[in-house]
């Protein structure tokens, strides 16, 4: 609270006071009374009042300074209502009331936008479980159809499986992001052996990866802590998207390599690459950029759930590509979730 703005707030009652010693200099001037008693008289009151405004100034200031450092230390700030300062003023008990009586307001909307959040979550989750089953049915009957003698009914099969493929998927990812802001409750810290995750993510997509003639290669000898089925999401949806941006002879590798701060696990591909400018903003929601506008087959979801699991899980991720040689993304494991072999 500062002194002009508050002299300005108080400039009619300033006035006010101004106005009524004018008025009695002037009638006691005009009574006879001497201009040395009315002299004392204005400095008098200028004396009470000029107290009175350095009073209540500072009080004022240190009542809003109180509200202030308890606004700071709020993270949810619609809470001020509640912890506000007592006053001996009524104006300040009745904005006391209407605050508190609208954060209350507030509070219950939010509770309640919560709760049908959660419900909903809660909803696809349970559609996402039920819908997994109908999926791992198609999958085996795919499955046994591509044993058959019937050249085309194999062919016609391992079309159903790769796209039976792509809706698991999608799926998978509507489950995640479902979970994505409650990934500590769903998570558990464990050594990891990335050898193992990198070769599962690969047999998962041995199809597509056939399809596109895809050589890959792991190389992950150093063991991490952290959570094997998350990690297995985000380097499926890495695997999936170099995959979507893969050069005419597609080569993979994901392996790890030791540095002074950890481990590091990359992936490489020797892809499209990404644009320089384009590069910073890969991870953010929705964002295609000029590969996915031309290819029209990305949504902009996978890398963004990468990189907002790996916030969650205390993961590093950044992406390094060069246009028309190739990306790599890596995830920095900290010291803390190293396992020296």
């Amino acid at each position: 609270m500062r002194l002009l703005p508050f002299f300005k707030d108080k400039f009619l009652l300033l006035l006010l006071h101004l106005s009524c010693m004018a008025a009695l200099a002037a009638f006691l001037h005009l009574t006879g009374y001497g201009s040395a008693g009315i002299l004392l008289l204005l400095i008098c009151w200028l004396l009470i009042l000029s107290a009175w405004f350095g009073i209540t100034f500072l009080r004022r200031r240190r009542y809003f300074g109180e509200i202030s450092q308890i606004m700071d230390q709020l993270d949810q700030r619609y809470l001020l209502g509640e912890l506000l300062p007592p006053s001996f003023l009524l104006e300040d008990r009745l904005y006391r009331e209407l605050i508190h009586a609208s954060n209350k307001a507030v509070i219950e909307g939010i509770r309640s936008l919560e709760q049908a959040q959660k419900d909903y979550r809660e909803y696809i989750e349970s559609w996402i479980h039920e819908v997994k089953a109908p999926i791992t049915g198609i999958s085996l009957l795919s499955e046994n159809g591509r044993r058959s003698r019937d050249a085309e009914l194999r062919k016609a099969m391992e079309e159903i499986c790769l796209e039976n493929q792509r809706i698991e998927n999608y799926v998978d990812m509507a489950l995640y992001y479902a979970r994505s802001e409650q990934v500590y409750q769903d998570f558990l810290i464990q050594r990891t052996d990335l050898q193992q995750v990198g070769q599962e993510v690969l047999e998962k997509n041995r199809l597509l990866l056939i399809g596109n003639r895809v050589q890959a290669r792991v190389d992950c000898p150093d063991p991490v802590y952290t959570d094997r089925k998350w990690i297995l999401f985000i380097l499926n949806q890495m695997i999936l998207n170099s995959v979507r941006y893969c050069s005419e002879a597609p080569v993979f590798s994901i392996y790890t390599r030791k540095e002074q701060d950890g481990v590091v696990l990359a992936v490489e591909d020797n892809g499209v690459g990404i644009e320089p400018g384009e590069l910073s903003r890969i991870f953010e929601k929705g964002f295609t950029g000029t590969n996915g506008r031309e290819r029209k087959r990305s949504t902009g979801m996978g890398l963004y759930l990468c990189r907002k699991l790996c916030d969650q899980l205390g993961i590093g991720l950044r992406a390094e590509s060069e246009p028309g040689k190739g990306t790599r993304l890596l995830l920095e494991f900290p010291i803390s979730r190293y396992v020296s072999r």
